[in-house]
């Protein structure tokens, strides 16, 4: 069976990242993107050059119907999925928990933790009915423990959702070889600053990293890459940050 992963977000960032990054090491990739379709051809055309075959779709995942068809097009694209990355995030713009909008916490849940569970309950039906010993990576945010107060509150308690999420469904499936783990990423040099209304925040909170710098996709990418391997055969349930020492 070819070995297929899908990367949701996979168009730009850390997604990206991880999809290029994939090419060495799955015969097919996968990725999702939102909007932007010119940005998420460049990486599936980054793929096809470094060796692995390559799709690009726009779906948010974000209810039932649209999952089953995202794994439905893969499938009849590359193959079935065998490995997933739940990578696309968003995280409202800065500011003060009080002045966050219910939609703004809609969305931010909706993208950061309901999408993540309905892809890998689907994922994981279909690796229990056809007998596939898949692997799930979730991404995560250091914000999950920081708490990111005066900036993103909502986002910061999705993605402890998804740590939680995390340890109880590897727990879960573990039996049926199955592993599930995660990566909690520090700030990472990527446009969600600027969506998030400060472009220039790596700079800003730089100092307050031990290693003195924000990470760079690439970094995110192979610890991700490592958790799908078999080097990692016997780790599940675990959150690796890759935070510069925060």
């Amino acid at each position: 069976m070819r070995d297929v992963v899908l990367v949701t977000g996979g168009g730009r960032g850390i997604g990206a990242a991880i999809a290029k990054g994939a090419a060495a090491r799955f015969d097919g990739v996968a990725i999702t993107y939102a909007s932007n379709g010119e940005a998420a051809e460049a990486t599936r055309k980054a793929v096809e050059a470094a060796g692995a075959a390559c799709c690009a779709i726009s779906n948010l995942a974000r209810e039932p119907g649209e999952v089953e068809a995202l794994f439905d097009e893969v499938e009849a694209r590359l193959g079935p999925v065998t490995a997933l990355v739940n990578n696309a995030g968003i995280t409202g713009r800065i500011g003060a928990f009080t002045d966050v909008a219910f939609e703004t916490m809609r969305d931010v849940v909706a993208v950061n933790l309901i999408s993540p569970m309905l892809l890998s309950q689907a994922a994981i039906r279909r690796w229990q009915k056809s007998g596939i010993k898949g692997r799930i990576v979730n991404v995560s945010s250091v914000a999950a423990k920081l708490g990111a107060p005066g900036e993103y509150i909502p986002y910061a308690a999705a993605k402890a959702g998804i740590e939680t999420l995390t340890h109880g469904l590897a727990k879960e499936v573990a039996g049926q070889g199955i592993r599930v783990n995660a990566v909690a990423p520090g700030t990472t040099m990527t446009d969600i600053h600027a969506a998030a209304g400060e472009p220039g925040r790596p700079a800003r909170v730089a100092q307050k990293i031990p290693m003195g710098r924000v990470a760079e996709p690439g970094e995110i990418a192979n610890a991700v890459l490592w958790l799908l391997s078999e080097e990692a055969s016997f780790v599940t349930g675990e959150t690796i940050a890759v935070t510069g020492g925060l």
